[in-house]
């Protein structure tokens, strides 16, 4: 199994919670991380009709076996067991000895911190980060359009299997049983129609009324399903940054895809030598790098937070890093040549930053690394 970043944050963990809970998309390795890491453990999928029908109907017997600890796979399937659990950790040692996985992120919480309340470890997996899975292989890097193109599921990348199709098929699957199980939409091609038009507005501010009159859909019922899919961790939302933290809170994000593979099949790109002069090339590289900054974020436990910045004279900067002892500002470029005009926002934002800036960087298409204006390239 390649090794996950997280594996060292969940050993960190361990020795403080009696439970653990890893919660992240499907398909993104959360069971084979428990498994391997658990091992010695009782495991016990709930998505398994009979175990879900036990510990829905008799959860204390159900949780009898399990006194010494288990694995609970998918358990946002049964979320009631959550309260009988509660009684048999505080009974008990304060080490980990059970484990939560998940993939359904705000029904899964919100149960989690009625019922576990500083009792549980949240660890977000999402799919491989591009150094998780390459630098395990030894074959020649891949271009930056195959890594845009097939994503980082791990599905795709250990199977080599077709992307689109497997994207077909995870979208499809994710609608039939994630969405229906969140809210009850009735028409699920319009649902599709949503999620392709999201697709469309990768790496863009969000403009909610835009989005729902192209998709012939009410406002309200826009920010609901916005909230489906970040449920599932299929985009994010990035906040902008003000000094003023209530100002975060209220102004326009950015629409991200956690995944750049998952919205070039949205975006029906077919292959990826297409994306060399794709329209939605620039997009779908900033998609990549923000997320293998979230990546970076979840995996280790980092607890500075990622923002982007704007301000009204249309000055941007695509990413800045908030933390303790500073600011840092990231610009992202798609090209594969430095132009000397790709470090003005970066200037800018510098000199507005003020004593709160530390570095500043540009995360770019082509290949040489350097020191250029300051900014390290």
């Amino acid at each position: 199994m390649i090794p996950r970043h997280s594996e060292k944050l969940i050993a960190r963990l361990m020795p403080q919670y009696p439970v653990l809970a890893i919660t992240g998309p499907r398909q993104s390795g959360k069971t084979t991380l428990a498994r391997k890491l658990f091992g010695d453990r009782p495991y016990v999928s709930l998505e398994n009709p009979d175990e879900r029908e036990f510990a829905e109907s008799d959860p204390r017997s159900f949780l009898k076996r399990y006194r010494e600890g288990a694995v609970f796979d998918e358990v946002q399937r049964a979320p009631e067991l959550l309260s009988y659990l509660q009684q048999i950790i505080d009974e008990g040692p304060k080490e980990c000895r059970f484990v939560l996985t998940g993939s359904q992120q705000f029904g899964l919480m919100s149960q989690i911190s009625q019922s576990l309340a500083g009792r549980v470890a949240n660890v977000t997996l999402l799919p491989f980060s591009y150094s998780e899975w390459y630098s395990h292989k030894t074959e020649t890097p891949p271009s930056l359009e195959e890594v845009l193109f097939k994503g980082l599921y791990p599905p795709v990348l250990d199977r080599a299997l077709e992307p689109s199709t497997w994207y077909r098929n995870y979208a499809q699957t994710y609608v039939e049983r994630d969405v229906r199980q969140i809210a009850a939409i009735g028409d699920l091609r319009l649902f599709h129609t949503f999620l392709r038009m999201c697709a469309a507005r990768t790496g863009q501010l969000l403009n909610l009324s835009g989005l729902a009159s192209d998709c012939g859909i009410a406002v309200n019922t826009a920010k609901k399903w916005l909230s489906i899919l970040e449920a599932g961790y299929i985009i994010h939302l990035l906040q902008p940054h003000f000094a003023n933290f209530g100002k975060r809170l209220i102004k326009t994000p950015k629409l991200y895809f956690v995944d750049p593979g998952l919205a070039c099949y949205l975006l029906s790109v077919n292959t990826s030598t297409s994306l060399q002069t794709h329209a939605m090339r620039v997009p779908l590289f900033e998609t990549y790098a923000v997320s293998e900054l979230k990546k970076f974020f979840e995996n280790t436990g980092h607890m500075g937070g990622l923002y982007f910045w704007r301000d009204r004279a249309g000055h941007e900067v695509d990413i800045v890093i908030d933390e303790s002892t500073g600011l840092s500002a990231t610009e992202l470029k798609a090209g594969r040549t430095v132009a000397s005009d790709w470090l003005k926002g970066l200037q800018k934002w510098k000199t507005i930053a003020g004593s709160t800036a530390r570095d500043i960087s540009l995360i770019y298409g082509g290949e040489r690394e350097y020191e250029r204006q300051d900014a390290r390239i």
